[in-house]
């Protein structure tokens, strides 16, 4: 072959190898670029749908106008979560706790349940705030409790005006008492001074001649009249005293219409102790008060569920007796249970009579069937005033300030009048009479001071529950 035609093909065949290698290389960079781009627009896509998963983008648009102004270096996200920890610390005052916002509000929603729950069980109506908003929450509040403050000053207002009534009623009353009783005593002291005259007038008469008779007789008409005159004035000064008592009880009335009193009974629904072990084998229960709260043997008490308060009639679950007393616990037998609410662990027990630290005042009125056995007890009062002594408790005869408790039997029966043959017949029948009526005034008097003096007033039946005795009072040596 020649030598330029050998020439020609070796720059042929090194044309076409340079072509196939720059054919491979830009093929190998085309593939490369190739899954790059894959690559970044599988990551743009990933990156596009994350994303949408935290906006829309119209939301991602316009997440200015949507959150507001963005604060310093923090994201967009950050100042929306800065910006919702400012609402819930508006609902619910305080820090937010470092948690998720799903917590946050699930928390201020609970808050929130409960605060309405709360207003509820005071009865004040308020709306949803879900559907209303918290202001006009805050408003309603704001609204009621001026109505109520408006209502209380006019209640204080309305108070002090019967208040300073009565206090001028009870003035009057005690000035006109104390006038009364003055001019009461006077026509006394005149009544018997006339008296004393009349009997030594009549016994003059018997003594002198028929002229003296005569003129003696005179004057004793004329000392009746005056008696008799003397006996008007005292009666109607007696009825001017009834009606000052009854303008004070009225008074009285109108200022516990407005502003009720005290609640009497109080002291009677202390709990004394409370039951800490059961036996229910032996019946035998332990109580946390013992010999340093000053408990004995003997001792009763009337049982009542825990957590609630001493009923108004007294009865308890169950009557219980000590037989045991340590330091600090006691134990007792159960009396008289109840099948169907038996003694349970946290009951509460109590005794109206006995106090760990001071002796209760009782006072005693009426007539007392003691044993139920529909005949009056002539010392039931005697044997009432016994056991309380016996328990700590003291008794005295007229009721004040300091008296604690009324115990009011049957009211005394009056005797009927006894004609002047009846008191032939017994000497003692007029006596027996006086002292029938003395016991029904006395009793009436003592129930009327003590409700003056806001006193609690039982009834036998009542007081005999109110001291776990009301099982008891059948056996003997109950009294």
């Amino acid at each position: 072959m020649p030598a330029h035609r050998r020439k020609q093909s070796n720059a042929m065949l090194y044309t076409l190898i340079t072509f196939v290698g720059l054919f491979i290389a830009t093929t190998t960079v085309a593939v490369i670029y190739y899954v790059k781009a894959e690559e970044h627009r599988t990551s743009l896509e990933e990156t596009r749908r994350l994303m949408n998963d935290y906006a829309s983008e119209r939301e991602q648009q316009a997440v200015g106008s949507t959150i507001g102004t963005k604060q310093g270096a923090k994201s967009w996200l950050s100042t929306m979560v800065e910006y919702f920890d400012q609402t819930v610390c508006l609902v619910v005052g305080g820090v937010p706790e470092p948690t998720s916002a799903e917590v946050k509000i699930k928390n201020a929603n609970a808050k929130v349940a409960g605060a309405l729950n709360l207003a509820k069980s005071y009865n004040i109506p308020i709306t949803d705030p879900n559907t209303t908003g918290l202001v006009p929450v805050v408003e309603q509040l704001a609204a009621k409790l001026k109505n109520v403050i408006d209502a209380n000053d006019t209640m204080n207002k309305l108070f002090d005006d019967a208040q300073q009534k009565l206090d001028n009623a009870n003035k009057i009353y005690l000035e006109k008492e104390q006038m009364l009783t003055a001019e009461k005593d006077k026509l006394q002291q005149d009544v018997n001074d006339i008296k004393k005259k009349y009997d030594e007038l009549a016994a003059l008469l018997q003594q002198t001649t028929d002229q003296q008779v005569e003129t003696l007789r005179k004057q004793l008409e004329q000392a009746r009249a005056d008696l008799k005159t003397t006996n008007e004035t005292l009666l109607k000064r007696q009825a001017e005293l009834e009606l000052a008592q009854g303008m004070m009880q009225k008074a009285q009335e109108e200022v516990g219409k407005i502003m009720p009193g005290p609640d009497r009974e109080v002291r009677a629904y202390q709990p004394d102790g409370q039951v800490i072990l059961i036996d229910d084998q032996t019946q035998v229960v332990h109580l946390n008060i013992g010999s340093d709260e000053h408990v004995y043997q003997g001792l009763t008490f009337s049982v009542y569920n825990r957590g609630e308060v001493v009923p108004k009639d007294g009865r308890g679950k169950a009557e219980i007796e000590v037989f045991d007393v340590a330091k600090t616990y006691s134990a007792a037998r159960i009396i008289n249970p109840t099948v169907r609410s038996p003694i349970l662990q946290g009951d509460i027990v109590a005794n109206l009579i006995w106090g760990s630290d001071r002796a209760n005042v009782f006072v005693i009125a009426g007539e007392f069937d003691l044993d139920s056995d529909s005949r009056i007890d002539a010392d039931g009062a005697v044997k009432i005033k016994a056991l309380i002594e016996k328990w700590g408790g003291k008794v005295v005869d007229a009721v004040s300030i300091d008296t604690d408790f009324l115990v009011l039997g049957q009211a005394p029966q009056v005797l009927p009048k006894p004609t002047l043959e009846e008191q032939e017949v017994d000497p003692r029948a007029r006596q027996k009479y006086d002292a029938s009526l003395a016991a029904l005034n006395r009793y009436n008097e003592l129930q009327a001071q003590a409700q003056s003096l806001w006193i609690p007033v039982f009834t036998y039946e009542r007081f005999l529950y109110f001291i776990g005795y009301k099982g008891q009072i059948g056996r003997a040596g109950a009294f």
